[in-house]
């Protein structure tokens, strides 16, 4: 097999394993279906954990998140663990490294100042023009959080692409164009047809600034790391990229009402808890940020078919990064990855956005590979993770890992030689996101899935092929007993080789 030269590696933010065309939903992706065709894709993929920090840190390092120490939302990746992770590692094999897009290693919600370049309170200290060096990658072009809760930071604060949003004099009346909600507005949560112009968009500037990096550094091997903010709430893709799903025409959850009586005891009780967190605003946005009322089935389509669209503007710049490649002449001896952090209830059993409640649509995620030794047009169902993410970059470019790793190389699975009989994942989950502290563990196989709350004892299993929508939790059901001390038995082969204690939270994520 001939070494890929090059890496690019694509991530987008709550993109559910799904929402392809290629999964058989309505969202329209070419250039990642025909991605998907070109090389291989995994069908079983998921999360190590529910929520960003933990699941970005996992992919960079390689290592759980109890190992990683960053257990949950709000707790910063340690530098020195990071620099360990495939930027740094490629850096120090003598690769061009590049990190381009939403990062949240760290906190930007933060009690205090940290002195992190993606902290509320300190980007001022980092000058215009400062690109790094960042958890190992040499080039860094930061988005700072990329959700527009609230609108881009102006200087002296935010990073590369806030800096550059208002650089031209115009961030006023792009912040008027961002929060212009155009009709129809249908009252759906979180969800807005955006007035932004699309070539001020951060999926844009990211697909741009990629570009950008692969042009600049042609004549030396490189691992780029293009990093998308979107499809994260609010759904609020820009016009008229936000048109181009009809709400009558996207796919709504076979179940969408809540079913908590049917549920383990922390599914109810995360969703009433209050969380512990000290500062007002910190609360009011767990309370209406985090969770979502309950929605009508036409207000439902109308978010639906906005992720949908943001999604597709995503699909776009990667079709704009592929061309790039091949006019470079890097398409054949360069590395590409797709996949995401997590993915999103999006309505499956009355329940959006994401949360301590194992479901499908939250915990399986896309994964596509494209490049040198890649077979074309594979699919498989094996399940793994993308905890497996730098390993394999190890094993295709032949570079030797830093430090340990808990994932493994997904190139015998692709070259089918191998096979896995589970992938894992973990969430000590702390009590500022809904009140609780859960400590969950979940493995998936095939066909089968199971959960535990540590804590209690309580969990859910679910047959996925008899049973994809999840509706029958056979956790204690005696006809079962069987399956279920396997899937115990696999979720609790986890070495506790974790160091105590671990950091508390300094903010909200």
């Amino acid at each position: 097999m001939t070494r890929p030269r090059n890496v690019l590696f694509i991530t987008s933010d709550q993109q559910r394993g799904d929402c392809f065309g290629f999964e058989g939903r309505r969202v329209k992706t070419p250039h990642l279906d025909l991605l998907a065709q070109q090389g291989t894709r995994f069908a079983a993929c998921i999360t190590p954990n529910n929520v960003c920090q933990p699941a970005r840190a996992s992919i960079l390092t390689g290592l759980l998140p109890l190992n990683h120490r960053v257990w949950d939302n709000g707790i910063d990746l340690d530098p020195h663990i990071g620099a360990a992770g495939f930027g740094g590692t490629f850096a120090r094999a003598g690769y061009a490294t590049g990190f381009l897009g939403k990062a949240h290693f760290s906190t930007k919600h933060t009690f205090e100042p940290t002195g992190t370049p993606e902290c509320e309170f300190n980007m001022r200290d980092y000058p215009p023009g400062w690109a790094g060096p960042y958890m190992g990658f040499k080039h860094v072009e930061l988005v700072v959080e990329g959700h527009n809760r609230t609108l881009p930071q102006a200087p002296p604060g935010g990073q590369a692409y806030e800096r550059w949003y208002y650089g031209d004099g115009l961030g006023e009346w792009k912040n008027q164009r961002y929060a212009t909600r155009l009709a129809p507005d249908v009252g759906a949560a979180q969800t807005w047809h955006s007035a932004l112009p699309p070539a001020f968009h951060n999926s844009t500037w990211v697909g741009d600034r990629t570009i950008e990096f692969m042009r600049a550094q042609r004549e030396r091997p490189f691992v780029a790391w293009a990093s998308f903010p979107d499809p994260h709430h609010p759904f609020d893709a820009p016009e008229p990229w936000s048109r181009m799903h009809h709400p009558d025409e996207v796919d709504l959850p076979v179940h969408r009402t809540r079913d908590l009586d049917r549920r383990p005891w922390w599914h109810r009780a995360s969703l009433d808890g209050t969380p512990q967190l000290t500062r007002p605003d910190m609360v009011a946005h767990r309370a209406k940020g985090s969770r979502v009322p309950d929605q009508t089935d036409e207000q439902l389509r109308h978010l639906i078919a906005n992720y949908y669209s943001m999604i597709s503007l995503i699909d776009h710049n990667v079709g704009r990064m592929m061309i790039a490649l091949h006019d470079l002449g890097l398409a054949e001896n360069t590395l590409v990855i797709y996949t995401t952090d997590h993915g999103d209830w999006l309505g499956d059993h009355g329940l959006i956005l994401k949360g301590p409640m194992m479901y499908e649509g939250l915990l399986r995620v896309g994964f596509i590979a494209r490049g040198p030794g890649i077979p074309m047009n594979r699919v498989v169902h094996d399940p793994v993770s993308t905890l497996d993410t730098a390993p394999t970059l190890y094993d295709y470019c032949g570079v030797e890992a830093s430090g340990p790793l808990q994932g493994k190389s997904l190139r015998p699975l692709i070259e089918g030689t191998g096979s896995r009989d589970f992938a894992y994942n973990e969430w000590r989950m702390h009590p500022s996101r809904t009140g609780l502290a859960l400590d969950l563990r979940c493995v998936r196989t095939e066909h089968a899935k199971l959960t535990l709350e540590l804590g209690s004892g309580a969990g859910e299993l679910y047959r996925l092929d008899d049973d994809p929508t999840e509706m029958d939790n056979l956790f204690g059901n005696a006809d079962y007993a069987t399956l279920q001390r396997e899937l115990v038995e696999m979720a609790m082969s986890r070495s506790r080789d974790w160091r105590e204690p671990l950091p508390e939270p300094i903010g909200m994520a």
